[in-house]
């Protein structure tokens, strides 16, 4: 299994975690099911353009310059956040990390098959794929090739086709780039397609099970991979390419320009805990888009506080409730039905007559990822030690009046105040 990875050039976004938090569930459903699972994600580092016309600038290049940094600082900064990021949305790292700059030869030659083929052409800027040679090009994404005007998807320039692609560019200045490489053509860098489809092939063959990425992946990167791919081996490139769905923020794809460009530390010092996160994600089928707001991340963490709130006063009865995982296992097995398996789990929470709540649970959560039974510590501020203390005085003094506005106060907080026999109980809203 391939998963498309992160460009290190800046923090990853909520929409690009969506993507990845699926890929995660389909993982742990394979493994689920006792498949063994060789899982490999790139790093992209260098060679992503500003724009999939092939122009623009080498995004790390630009982030270089801007933030006045090595190029190597960038990388590792943004790539050390991104997997902080995968830790706390319980997202399991990849088996192997590739990292595009690490793997030249690879994609050198690659390209130089390609060649040998007579698949390239040489323009003033690079080396560029013939995709008119190509007779099912585009078939993933059902492009209609024939009709797709100069300009539609693409600036045309020197290209012979709207379609084609660099597989490698020239440096416009060489020696001004801070990641540039001798070839057989001449210094520059490879394109962002080739990246993915040299080191693919390296880790696991010319011909494997799943490629994973976004919606927006279809139409050129994983295009213009099988092209490629297929051209120099003569194979199926991939048996299945899944792709999660977009984010959206206001009916609209998240993005600079539309807004709801969230980080997750963004969203944390907000007061959300990350997990809420993945749970709103579980909440819609991957191939569904979803629409997020800071009121719908609200409601989730709201039910998932509730349901670990619930499961913590589970005993363990030792029993497995066949019944409920039967129904679960289908669901995950359909697709990933995420929302139809994360209602399975709340209706055998209701399930009074229900036995093996807690064991079954365990299986389930194996496959949410939501540490439903992780016990957290909770640490509870002084300035609501204070509160909960004067009402309690308040309490004593029956002054009902002033308890009662103390106890809104402290929901206001974030808190609930439980009064029992021991005294008040404290815990998170």
């Amino acid at each position: 299994m391939y998963s498309c990875g992160p460009t290190v050039y800046w923090y990853q976004h909520i929409g690009n975690l969506r993507t990845y938090i699926f890929s995660d569930i389909l993982k742990r459903v394979l493994t689920y099911n006792g498949y063994k699972v060789k899982h490999v994600m790139n790093i992209t580092d260098v060679g992503h353009l500003t724009s999939d016309a092939d122009t623009g600038e080498d995004k790390i290049e630009v982030a270089a310059q801007k933030e006045k940094k090595a190029v190597e600082d960038i990388i590792n900064y943004y790539w050390k956040i991104f997997r902080e990021d995968f830790k706390k949305l319980n997202i399991s790292e990849p088996d192997i990390w590739c990292r595009a700059t690490e793997h030249i030869k690879e994609q050198i030659e690659l390209i130089k098959t390609l060649e040998k083929k007579g698949y390239t052409y040489r323009t003033s800027d690079g080396i560029y794929f013939d995709t008119s040679k190509v007779k099912d090009y585009g078939k993933l994404a059902k492009l209609n090739v024939e009709n797709l005007e100069p300009g539609k998807r693409v600036a045309i320039k020197e290209k012979k086709n709207p379609t084609d692609f660099a597989l490698w560019k020239f440096s416009a200045v060489p020696g001004k780039r801070q990641q540039e490489w001798p070839s057989p053509w001449g210094i520059g860098f490879p394109g962002w397609h080739i990246e993915c489809s040299a080191m693919s092939m390296k880790y696991l063959g010319e011909h494997f099970d799943i490629h994973t990425g976004g919606e927006d992946h279809i139409p050129v990167h994983h295009t213009n991979e099988i092209a490629q791919s297929e051209a120099a081996t003569g194979k199926k490139f991939v048996n299945y390419w899944l792709h999660g769905a977009f984010l959206l923020f206001k009916g609209e794809k998240v993005s600079k320009s539309k807004g709801g460009l969230y980080t997750i530390s963004e969203l944390e010092k907000m007061g959300f805990v990350p997990l809420a996160f993945r749970y709103l994600c579980l909440t819609a089928h991957y191939r569904s888009q979803l629409d997020f707001s800071l009121d719908n991340l609200s409601n989730a963490q709201n039910a998932y506080n509730r349901i670990k709130r619930i499961i913590s006063e589970l005993k363990n009865d030792g029993k497995i409730n066949e019944f409920y995982l039967m129904k679960f296992e289908k669901a995950i097995n359909y697709d990933l039905d995420m929302p139809k398996a994360l209602s399975i789990a709340w209706n055998l929470l209701r399930d009074e007559k229900a036995e093996g709540k807690y064991k079954t649970l365990v299986k389930m959560d194996g496959i949410f990822g939501l540490s439903l039974f992780k016990k957290e510590e909770i640490i509870i501020s002084e300035e609501i030690k204070l509160l909960v203390e004067e009402r309690e005085k308040a309490r004593k003094e029956k002054n009902w009046k002033k308890a009662d506005e103390i106890r809104r106060k402290i929901n206001e907080l974030g808190w609930q105040i439980d009064d029992t026999k021991e005294g008040p109980k404290i815990r998170k809203a």
